[in-house]
């Protein structure tokens, strides 16, 4: 497989307010830093983009920025370079969080969200991912039926291995988007045309504009599990899993 031998960069959307899941954790207010089974959700984040083969992490910040910044550089103490962007424009969609990484993105990187745990296994495929030239492709979950809230989902229809629509109110899918990208810069320049055009631009916009050209493609995230965390119950359901696997790792 390609891709293996690159230390390509990696992409961490933390701008949002995360409102749904603000007061669950007590002294904790802010989604980024809201602790998952005792490990805060970001840390969470550049561990699984070290397991992807990022070197060099871009974290977006907007919401909180200061105090985010400032927990993680006094707590984190891993090998991976960070870097720090502020959104200000925070309160337009994610694809605008994105578009204000573009400075430090000139090759292939593993683009994901702060508020997503995900396997090792799902980022090991992302590692060792090539996306289509001038595209990106969407790590998926087939197992529609194992999704905690459905409702909340993205949904995503995808034929022969390519995305053909995406959005969470569709009526049409096969699967479902898990938040982790292996993209290619040609998603940034959709996504800064689509800005030009409306004055706003959401990954899932420019996810339908490579669709259009057939540059967006999926990849099947298999039997591994992943977990959105957006609300006190989505973070209870991912503690519980995550518990379960430690004990069935240390039985």
């Amino acid at each position: 497989m390609k891709g293996h031998n690159r230390r390509r960069t990696g992409v961490i959307l933390a701008a949002g307010f995360g409102s749904r899941l603000k007061g669950t954790v007590d002294d904790v207010s802010l989604k980024p830093l809201t602790p998952v089974a005792g490990v805060p959700l970001i840390h969470r984040v550049f561990a699984s983009l070290e397991t992807a083969g990022c070197s060099r992490i871009v974290v977006v910040l907007g919401h909180g920025h200061e105090k985010v910044k400032k927990e993680i550089t006094e707590h984190y103490d891993g090998p991976l370079d960070l870097v720090f962007v502020y959104n200000e424009d925070y309160h337009l969609s994610n694809g605008i969080s994105l578009l204000s990484a573009s400075d430090y993105l000139s090759g292939e990187f593993v683009l994901t969200m702060a508020d997503h745990i995900v396997s090792d296994s799902i980022m090991e495929k992302a590692r060792y991912h090539s996306p289509p030239n001038d595209g990106a492709t969407l790590m998926v979950d087939y197992k529609i039926d194992t999704i905690f809230d459905l409702d909340d989902a993205t949904k995503v229809l995808e034929k022969d291995e390519k995305i053909v629509s995406i959005g969470k109110e569709i009526d049409r899918y096969n699967c479902i988007d898990t938040g982790v990208f292996v993209c290619t810069p040609g998603l940034l320049d959709v996504l800064e045309q689509v800005y030009r055009e409306k004055g706003d631009a959401s990954l899932s916009d420019g996810v339908q504009q490579l669709a259009k050209k057939g540059q967006m493609s999926v990849l099947d995230i298999e039997d591994a599990f992943w977990q959105d965390v957006d609300t006190p119950e989505m973070l209870e359901y991912a503690e519980m899993i995550l518990l379960e696997e430690e004990q069935a790792v240390s039985s």
